[in-house]
């Protein structure tokens, strides 16, 4: 089952009088559960393809669908409701609001939705920092934390929505060799255990390891290899 679909999409910037493409007639399929890399060198459009995936940015021209849900047509409260309930977003800086503990931190997204009630939201909240190995450290402030630390809060936080597919920026950029690695078998072993989907955007070599797929992209292009073109023309029928 797919739960992205990316169709002929364009991405055009306007930067003062000159327009800037990013994305050229962009098309790829995301089978359910994938750990899947986009790969390319910085300014290649990877993280304008990821923002568009996430609803975060919309394109110029071409559709977008989660799951059967064409991203198209719908007003931006209707986008956030998407963002909300299907989508969980980790961030190479962390994002974390430095005045909340770990625990609020991760709290912070689900005090927004009204379908998940007080005593759930709590349980929510343990479950992942204990999944994410922070029990011990969930009265902690960023400030009090390394950037590992940070990072496994911000996985905590993407998941505890319960999101299908966890989108990923560049999410071991900030982080040391060592560090990076641990944090990248904890999201390969929460894609294989809860069947999460994990789409990346990343130049680093470790991640692309990981991928059971991986998708590169070069100036705003797809570089397909023949089993994605194949699987693109397969779900266009």
């Amino acid at each position: 089952m797919a739960v992205v679909r990316v169709e002929n999409v364009d991405k055009i910037y306007q930067l003062g009088d000159q327009p800037y493409q990013a994305l050229h007639d962009i098309s790829m399929v995301v089978a359910e559960g994938r750990f899947l890399a986009i790969a390319g060198p910085s300014g290649s459009g990877k993280t304008t393809l990821l923002n568009i995936i996430g609803c975060i940015d919309t394109p110029t021209r071409g559709e977008v669908y989660i799951g059967d849900q064409s991203t198209s047509d719908k007003s931006d409260d209707a986008l956030a409701d998407l963002r909300a309930r299907t989508l969980g977003f980790i961030f190479q800086t962390f994002n974390l609001l430095p005045v909340l503990s770990a625990w609020e931190n991760v709290e912070y997204p689900m005090l927004q939705r009204r379908d998940i009630p007080r005593r759930e939201r709590i349980e929510r909240v343990n479950h992942y920092l204990d999944v994410v190995g922070l029990s011990k450290h969930a009265r902690n402030r960023p400030n009090q934390m390394s950037g590992g630390q940070r990072q496994r809060v911000a996985i905590a936080r993407a998941l505890a929505g319960g999101p299908s597919i966890v989108l990923a920026d560049e999410p071991t950029a900030n982080l040391d060799s060592r560090t990076g690695e641990s944090i990248l078998e904890l999201m390969k072993h929460i894609n294989q255990t809860e069947h999460t989907t994990f789409i990346f955007s990343t130049h680093d070599f470790r991640v692309m390891q990981l991928a059971d797929r991986v998708v590169s992209i070069s100036d705003g292009r797809l570089v397909l290899n023949p089993a994605d073109a194949a699987a693109i023309a397969s779900s266009a029928h």
